[in-house]
């Protein structure tokens, strides 16, 4: 081999060194989060999610990339936490209410009637966030924003004028605070979660159930039940959480990126849920659903559910419940 055609093949090779070296020092820069959600992709939380997660490539120049895995693909919506508390996802969604068996604070945003408007919904997640994100990080997480589902009414397979029409029917619980309602009015309680919800109604498994227009219209409701009754009790919240511990190992740049993007999500997602309410409910009456006004015996009913459950709640929640629903209901 000539002098010349050697030097040629070790500066050919020094080249492509210096490519791969690039190469893997892009990959090695860039950072991927996977973040689980429960429910699918045409729901305005997961599509409120993906835009969050296109701002955040924006900001960071694609120095973080966060994939959005839809209808509970990757973990159930009971599995999410857990997720990315264990650092399996580095972030993800979750329905806050689920949860109030860890922790009655968890749980405030789905007591009936105790904050019924996006107004009041702004409030109470202002009220309750010290005590969330504190709970939140003794278990290695932080909160970066939340989303309140549109105002829950009651579907219903038959015309009802009070909670003891309701006695009796399989009743579709998602939550502690759900199966504690089909106690007190005297329906079965079925654990059925979003992702299952079509399939349970088809089959008879679940006749009744509360959530929002949302919700109704995601799980084709109208194709089982006629009747929906616009009680408005309450506003439950999505909360998008992430692990500290990932968090911690961004840049500040990125940090930064992630958390204005994440408040932009909140004010996006306030606007968007009440925006989506009127067209929810105008979607499934276009799909032959009755949507009802409560009757007034039927509210009465359910305010005094609500005011049992509140009573039962600040009980269980302590000193810290208490500072939650004196801060809401501060002037």
């Amino acid at each position: 081999m000539t002098s010349s055609r050697r030097h040629f093949l070790l500066v050919a090779q020094a080249a492509a060194a210096f490519s791969l070296a690039g190469i893997a020092g892009t990959v090695a820069a860039q950072t991927k989060w996977d973040l689980p959600a429960a429910y699918p992709a045409s729901n305005f939380h997961t599509e409120n999610l993906v835009q969050f997660a296109n701002d955040v490539d924006k900001a960071t120049g694609g120095k973080l990339k966060i994939t959005v895995h839809a209808n509970a693909s990757l973990f159930k919506a009971n599995e999410i936490k857990r997720a990315v508390q264990g650092g399996q996802a580095q972030i993800g969604e979750v329905l806050l209410v689920n949860f109030e068996n860890e922790n009655p604070i968890y749980a405030v945003d789905g007591l009936p009637f105790l904050a019924a408007s996006y107004a009041d919904s702004k409030k109470l997640a202002a009220a309750q966030k010290p005590a969330l994100e504190k709970i939140l990080a003794a278990q290695g997480m932080m909160l970066l924003y939340t989303v309140p589902w549109p105002p829950q009414g009651i579907y219903v397979n038959k015309p009802i004028t009070s909670v003891a029409d309701m006695r009796g029917l399989k009743w579709r619980a998602y939550s502690p605070a759900t199966s504690k309602i089909a106690e007190l009015i005297g329906a079965q309680p079925v654990t059925i979660q979003a992702a299952e919800l079509s399939q349970a109604l088809a089959t008879g498994i679940v006749e009744s159930y509360m959530s929002s227009g949302s919700t109704g219209y995601d799980s084709k409701t109208y194709e089982s039940i006629k009747y929906w009754y616009d009680t408005q009790a309450w506003l439950p919240k999505n909360a998008v959480l992430i692990n500290k511990k990932a968090f911690d190992a961004l840049d500040k740049a990125s940090q930064d990126a992630v958390l204005k993007a994440g408040a932009e999500a909140q004010e996006r997602g306030f606007k968007i849920s009440a925006e989506k309410n009127d067209w929810y409910k105008k979607a499934l009456a276009e799909k032959g659903m009755k949507i009802m006004a409560p009757p007034p015996k039927l509210t009465a009913d359910l305010r005094q559910v609500g005011t049992v459950m509140l009573a039962d709640w600040e009980k269980k929640a302590g000193a810290d419940g208490q500072a939650v629903i004196a801060a809401f209901r501060k002037p």
